[in-house]
């Protein structure tokens, strides 16, 4: 789900770039990669993203690797929040992109809300009001 963690890593790369692309992970690749699917259907999050002023496409990020992505657009900075500095997926985003020549750009993890943390006060109110 969309929220203000999402906001402030788009905010802060539009001052990373000239031109920025977000990527909306698919319903499929959320399921495959979490577990779930987004609460929200992916051509919904399209429209959300893509109507944020700092944004200047969205896409349908499809595929589990960044750099199948990056095939497809030729970006040459990627923008990821700081959880994933200093990590083995971090660590292998950094080396992947360092060969075709993209700098990994962090900015900061908001860590006062998640879409988990998100999904968890929707269930735990269903919960309640059932």
């Amino acid at each position: 789900m969309f929220h203000v963690g999402h906001l402030n890593i788009l905010r802060n790369g539009r001052l990373a770039c000239d031109y920025l692309i977000a990527g909306v992970v698919s319903d499929e690749l959320a399921e495959r990669v979490k577990g779930k699917r987004p609460v929200v259907p992916l051509v919904e999050r399209l429209e959300i993203v893509s109507h944020v002023r700092f944004v200047d496409e969205a896409v349908a990020e499809d595929v589990p690797s960044k750099l199948e992505m990056w095939e497809r657009l030729r970006f040459d900075v990627i923008i990821k929040g700081d959880d994933w500095r200093g990590t083995p997926k971090g660590d292998k985003l950094e080396k992947d992109f360092a060969e075709v020549g993209v700098e990994v750009f962090y900015l900061p993890y908001t860590v006062q809300t998640s879409s988990t943390m998100l999904r968890q006060a929707l269930h735990r109110e269903i919960a309640r009001s059932s």
